[in-house]
């Protein structure tokens, strides 16, 4: 009867997998078989007759501990989720055949953070942990939590811890995983406060532009009112075209008749000219 031990060690560790000890008088053959769930299957045998050892596509980081000579004990340095699986070690004798046979469960520790969502809710995250971890809430009150399944086992929780509008204390996430627990904690002011805020400095604004705007249409109007008052009081009287052409004909009037005078005389004066340079004969004609 083959004897199970489930065992678990975290990523990155080691691992020591023991087997049954026969006298060494009797020792014929000592086999370790791994059968992985994922991957191609190895082994490693060693034969104390010829003191020999057999390694079939085995990783280097799976070998003896220290020697098989020595001791039985298989090391599996730097433990990956691949190395998930069975490991079964055979032994024949001359006493008889002894096996025993180990399930290995990989665990990943998550990566837990902590932070405040756009409503104000609290939002927890425990990602890519193996198993899936654990969360609760310190109080504990309205929250929902999902999983996410990846494609090499391990799972990202995501818990929400819904904002509470009548209390801004601060809240705990805590994670429990078989790799150790965690805890951490944030104060997240609810969605519903940012949105009282933000309607009176809204309201402020708006006030403000249409303040802004009344005085600047103020401004306008006095402006063109003003211009209108001064073009009035600037523009002088014009007197009327006839009036100065009726002063212009008076001021002529004198020079005219002056003119007309003058010539009278001037022809008056060349006509006794004209009469005393003519022969006395031909004045009577003239």
């Amino acid at each position: 009867m083959v004897m199970l031990e489930n065992i678990s060690r975290s990523a990155g560790s080691w691992v020591l997998l023991t087997c049954p000890s026969p006298s060494w008088e009797s020792l014929v053959t000592v086999t370790w078989k791994i059968r992985p769930q994922k991957g191609a299957d190895c082994s490693l045998a060693y034969r104390e007759d010829t003191h020999t050892v057999v390694r079939t596509t085995c990783s280097e980081r799976l070998d003896w501990k220290p020697e098989p000579e020595q001791n039985f004990t298989l090391q599996l340095s730097s433990v990956e989720l691949t190395d998930e699986g069975f490991y079964i070690c055979e032994i024949v004798s001359s006493d008889g055949n002894f096996d025993r046979c180990y399930h290995l469960t990989v665990l990943v520790p998550p990566k837990v953070t902590v932070n405040c969502d756009g409503s104000g809710n609290v939002v927890c995250k425990a990602a890519a942990g193996k198993p899936a971890a654990q969360i609760s809430w310190v109080p504990e009150v309205c929250h929902s939590t999902k999983d996410e399944s990846h494609p090499d086992g391990t799972v990202t929780v995501l818990s929400t811890h819904i904002a509470n509008a009548t209390a801004d204390s601060q809240v705990t996430c805590s994670v429990s995983h078989p790799t150790g627990n965690q805890s951490l904690s944030i104060g997240c002011h609810s969605g519903n406060e940012k949105v009282y805020i933000l309607v009176p400095c809204v309201a402020s604004l708006a006030g403000l532009m249409i303040g802004i705007l009344f005085l600047l249409a103020f401004i306008y109007c006095y402006k063109l009112h003003h211009s209108r008052i001064c073009q009035k009081t600037k523009t002088p009287e014009t007197a009327p075209t006839e009036n100065v052409q009726d002063d212009h004909d008076l001021e002529l009037e004198p020079y005219t008749i002056f003119v007309q005078k003058e010539n009278v005389i001037y022809n008056s004066v060349s006509d006794l000219t004209m009469r005393d340079n003519v022969p006395v004969h031909l004045r009577t004609a003239i």
